[in-house]
């Protein structure tokens, strides 16, 4: 049963943060982008601590804050952070062709710390395969800024996203085999607290400041990103990473690309190619083929 909720999780995961890319560039529209996540981050994490708090659950030891706190600024400093910061130049959909990388960040670092999930041939495939088919749904962004100099920005910050997120994530998953069940279901709200308040430090001593020209359309988008992107899709992150493997976990990435581009067909008026078909389907197969891994 808890793999069969851990699935669940990782489907709102994949369906919700798929909708996030879009949500973060409306709300920067007004809104500057280390502040503004950072303020997503603690309204967020504020609000499950005061869920907890009323049912007595909230309590969190000395030995645990200082693990917390260290996965909030990998997971969420640097994972969420540097996209949202890499989304002022670059568009969505080409930062969203640079965050799915993460897999192979994911499943690397596993592998190298030895934590036990090798993966087969197959499973290599399956990622590469995914791969590819998210860089044809987005090929048409690709030539737009190749060689300037927000692409290397973007690039090297979505990279940096990466390498943090896989790295929380990892630490995130073995330090739940060790937390008693009250103190883990408390920790993504502490996650959360630290990393919105290192990115609200680091907007502040950065010099952002909110004007007085912040629209309501960024202001929505923004409790969008609070209520489905924080609260629901990240305890829903973190409760996948106690059931499933790391490499399973990873494709939520591919999936999320695929949703942005339908979002911008939907939403936007953006044609939908043979080549976003076709991508979609590649995406798809590679997924199935990683998922053959048995876990």
């Amino acid at each position: 049963m808890p793999k069969g909720r851990a699935y669940v999780a990782w489907v709102v995961v994949c369906l919700v943060w798929g909708t996030t890319y879009l949500a973060i560039r409306i709300a920067i529209e007004s809104l500057p982008p280390l502040l503004m996540a950072g303020i997503r981050w603690i309204i967020a994490g504020s609000i499950i601590l005061l869920f907890f708090t009323i049912k007595g659950k909230a309590a969190l030891d000395a030995r645990g804050l200082l693990p917390s706190a260290a996965r909030g600024v990998l997971l969420i400093g640097f994972g969420n952070g540097a996209v949202v910061w890499a989304e002022q130049t670059v568009p969505s959909g080409l930062t969203s062709v640079f965050v799915a990388i993460a897999p192979f960040w994911m499943v690397g670092i596993d592998t190298l710390l030895g934590d036990g999930h090798h993966l087969a041939g197959r499973q290599w495939a399956g990622l590469f395969i995914g791969f590819a088919g998210i860089v044809m749904l987005v090929s048409p962004e690709l030539g737009s800024d190749l060689a300037g100099s927000s692409f290397l920005r973007g690039f090297i910050a979505t990279q940096l996203a990466c390498a943090g997120w896989a790295v929380g994530s990892i630490y995130a998953r073995r330090s739940a085999r060790q937390a008693s069940g009250g103190a883990e279901s408390t920790a993504p709200a502490w996650e959360m607290l630290s990393g919105g308040l290192a990115l609200t430090g680091v907007g502040l001593l950065s010099g952002e400041q909110i004007g007085s020209s912040v629209t309501m359309r960024s202001v929505a988008a923004t409790g969008y990103l609070i209520v489905f992107g924080s609260i629901v899709a990240f305890s829903a992150y973190r409760y996948a990473l106690r059931h499933l493997p790391v490499a399973t976990i990873s494709l939520y990435v591919y999936v999320n690309t695929v949703i942005a581009v339908l979002l911008g067909t939907l939403v936007l008026g953006e044609p939908f190619s043979w080549r976003m078909g076709i991508g979609a389907g590649i995406v798809l197969a590679g997924i199935a083929l990683v998922k053959q891994r048995g876990g």
